[in-house]
């Protein structure tokens, strides 16, 4: 296996960033630089490998407080799912209002479709919309390496919360049910927080799947 993934936990809300790249080419991608920029920026030149541009899952005031630090160290672009945009300049809706620290981030450079396939230097992903905890929540999955970095859509034995602004419940479990749980049991699941999983845990023992269509 050529690919490479590094998790950094930063920030209050102890945020999965993702540091993805290839050994072979140097190619490589940050996942939700949600905070503690200088600690993102050194790890990237630790790991030795070129970044490419900055993937993010969705919007929220923890995937996203250190993207324009990282941005502009570092001058790439970034990515998005269609739809999702708002929240990068609406401290309301990236909920960083909340916490008395409004915060807007620049506007994406790239808009991704879902089942859009795109790649970034030797890195492929297949974009999977998941709307429901935020209104254009994507997922990021590398099919060649059975990985799926699906923010804060699914977690080892939970779901992504749905009361912030746009949330919604129903709309949360039917992406996960149509986009998520159609992927084979051995795809491994790298979420927002906490630790990984897989489709196949999931789909058997996560309390608010079990017993449904896919149990």
């Amino acid at each position: 296996m050529s690919k490479k993934v590094k998790t950094l936990v930063v920030g209050p809300f102890m945020v999965n960033c993702y540091l993805y790249w290839d050994d072979h080419t140097g190619d490589g991608v940050i996942i939700d630089p949600g905070d503690e920029g200088e600690v993102i920026i050194e790890a990237v030149r630790k790991a030795g490998f070129k970044p490419r541009a900055i993937l993010i899952t969705h919007g929220h005031i923890d995937h996203i407080a250190a993207v324009s630090q990282v941005k502009d160290e570092f001058a790439l672009p970034l990515y998005i799912g269609r739809g999702e945009e708002p929240l990068l300049a609406d401290p309301v809706s990236n909920a960083s209002a909340f916490f008395n620290a409004p915060l807007v981030v620049p506007a994406p450079d790239f808009l991704l479709a879902d089942e859009e396939v795109f790649k970034i230097g030797s890195l492929v992903f297949r974009v999977l919309a998941t709307p429901g905890h935020t209104p254009g929540g994507i997922c990021y999955l590398d099919e060649s390496e059975g990985l799926v970095f699906c923010g804060d859509t699914l977690f080892q034995g939970s779901i992504g919360r749905t009361d912030l602004p746009g949330g919604s419940y129903a709309q949360l479990i039917d992406s996960i049910e149509k986009k998520l749980l159609t992927l084979p049991d051995n795809i491994t699941c790298l979420s927002g927080h906490g630790p990984g999983t897989t489709i196949g845990a999931e789909r058997h023992s996560n309390p608010f799947l079990a017993g449904g269509y896919y149990a």
